[in-house]
């Protein structure tokens, strides 16, 4: 079974086909369409978010129960009292475990967060040794013919 998309962010016939003609319907349709091709794989958090939000939001249609709680017209109850005691607490446990994954993936998305800026600080710390170490100037001794790196104040434009 194959499991790319038809339709997914990149330079494929399908895309391509599909901006040519939404450039020939409606311009806006054109252009809709490569922005997705070139930026639609950096929408995996905005996807997210926005199902998120309207899951929240379409949550309360699924059941008329649900809609009539969730915009105040009284209590979902179906007359069972045990019943409604065990779903109220069992929907406060889920609504904590929810809580606490959401905590969970912000603590997590600030660690990876530090750890790109570790690594790219990582990297330039690398950059400007090499280039240092390739832009100090050499002096020759002419009594023992060796090669020494000069290195003092203003031998190098970022050593001042």
């Amino acid at each position: 079974m194959n499991t790319s998309a038809l339709i997914r962010p990149a330079w494929t016939p399908a895309t391509i086909a599909l901006m040519v003609v939404g450039f020939m319907v409606f311009w806006p349709l054109g252009f809709a369409m490569l922005a997705y091709i070139i930026w639609g794989d950096r929408l995996d958090g905005f996807k997210r978010d926005v199902n998120r939000a309207t899951d929240g939001i379409f949550a309360g249609c699924r059941r008329g129960s649900d809609k009539a709680a969730r915009w105040g017209n009284g209590s979902a109850r179906t007359g069972n009292v045990a019943f409604d005691d065990w779903r109220e607490k069992e929907l406060e446990r889920l609504n904590e475990e929810r809580r606490k994954l959401d905590e969970m993936l912000t603590q997590f998305d600030e660690y990876a967060r530090e750890l790109r800026r570790a690594k790219d600080q990582d990297e330039f710390d690398r950059f400007m040794a090499n280039r240092n170490k390739s832009t100090a100037p050499t002096k020759t001794d002419p009594g023992t013919g060796t090669t020494t790196t000069k290195r003092g104040k203003g031998s190098n434009l970022l050593d001042d």
